[in-house]
């Protein structure tokens, strides 16, 4: 029988042959607008067992997994994980600091929460020589299962908090595209200008139709 990616990922966990394994990894990098959401989240392979580990058999990068999935699959990760962790970074601090800069900082601070862990993993890069030990992982998320939760987190988090703030400025559809440059955000911008919420260093092409509008 095939297995499923849930049971692939944890595998690959389990293989590290230690109890707790945490895995971090963040959402909206690529957006316009919105939050940069990171998400660290710890397993306890000592006690994931049973039904904990059938509620994972879909786990996978939030990239491949419908939203509705997304959604279970965050209450089955957090019904699972021994700790988790979120730092939400706004647009006004990217716009400061720099997109690369608070992604460091945020796979950083939620690796470093999670005091017990044996092996610490991030998707990608490392982090440099202020991190927690760690071990970067390309492609992770479609890899470990600790990861993968993380991912999920993040991006479940981000989307929630991308609805509410389509309650604020709803002139942007961002219930729609959480932010990413899609069509629709593109014609928001230019007839509406950018909001507070969006990040105004990124060199993107509708801030300077909008300027040129205005």
């Amino acid at each position: 029988m095939r297995s499923s990616s849930g049971q692939r990922l944890l595998r690959f966990d389990r293989k590290l042959d230690v109890r707790y394994v945490a895995g971090a990894d963040e959402a909206g990098r690529g957006s316009l607008a919105g939050p940069l959401v990171v998400a660290g989240v710890m397993l306890d392979y000592e006690h994931l067992r049973g039904h904990r580990v059938r509620a994972l058999a879909t786990l996978n990068d939030s990239k491949q997994v419908e939203p509705e999935e997304r959604e279970r699959l965050y209450h089955a990760v957090l019904a699972a994980a021994r700790q988790f962790s979120v730092r939400v970074i706004p647009a006004s601090r990217i716009d400061r600091d720099g997109l690369h800069r608070c992604n460091l900082w945020g796979l950083r601070a939620v690796l470093g929460d999670l005091l017990d862990a044996d092996a610490r993993l991030v998707d990608g890069f490392k982090l440099g020589p202020t991190a927690p030990p760690h071990r970067a992982i390309v492609d992770g998320d479609t890899k470990s299962a600790a990861i993968a939760a993380a991912s999920i987190v993040a991006k479940v988090t981000r989307d929630r908090l991308m609805r509410q703030l389509d309650a604020v400025h709803p002139r942007y559809g961002f219930a729609s595209h959480v932010g990413y440059i899609t069509p629709i955000h593109t014609a928001a911008v230019r007839e509406h200008g950018p909001c507070p919420q969006h990040r105004l260093s990124f060199n993107a092409k509708a801030y300077a139709d909008a300027a040129a509008a205005a």
